[in-house]
């Protein structure tokens, strides 16, 4: 049997900003985090800063850990009606790899500027003390 996914609107939600009752809507998801104030890396001042409001901006401004995206699903409790959403950039995920190819050109664009100085000064060396 399918979970339905409790809907909610904006204006239900801002008066959820206090300590005994917090809600933040990040990419359109509703989460509850009055039980993760304690436990924020950051503080909970930055959290109720943001409670009862959409904190998608600040929340992608941080660059949150992949970890911390995890943790997110289990303070989910619901979703933005249709009707309150906006579109919203896809949440960055950093490629924290150094396996993507090189272009061809860096490589030698990386070398050719010391060897024209190397060029240059053997060229005014021999020139003034020979």
């Amino acid at each position: 049997m399918e979970q339905q996914v409790k809907l909610f609107t904006r204006e239900e939600l801002k008066c959820r900003n206090t300590r005994d009752d917090a809600i933040l809507i990040i990419h359109n998801g509703v989460y509850d985090v009055t039980k993760f104030l304690d436990e924020h890396p950051g503080g909970e001042e930055v959290l109720l800063e943001k409670a009862g409001l959409d904190a998608t901006e600040p929340f992608e401004d941080v660059s949150h850990s992949s970890d911390a995206r995890s943790l997110m699903a289990k303070y989910k409790i619901g979703e933005l009606v249709e009707a309150d959403r906006i579109q919203t950039k896809a949440a960055f995920a950093p490629q924290w790899s150094n396996d993507q190819p090189k272009e061809q050109g860096n490589v030698w664009s990386a070398w050719l500027v010391p060897l024209a100085l190397a060029v240059a000064a053997t060229i005014l060396y021999r020139y003034l003390f020979a």
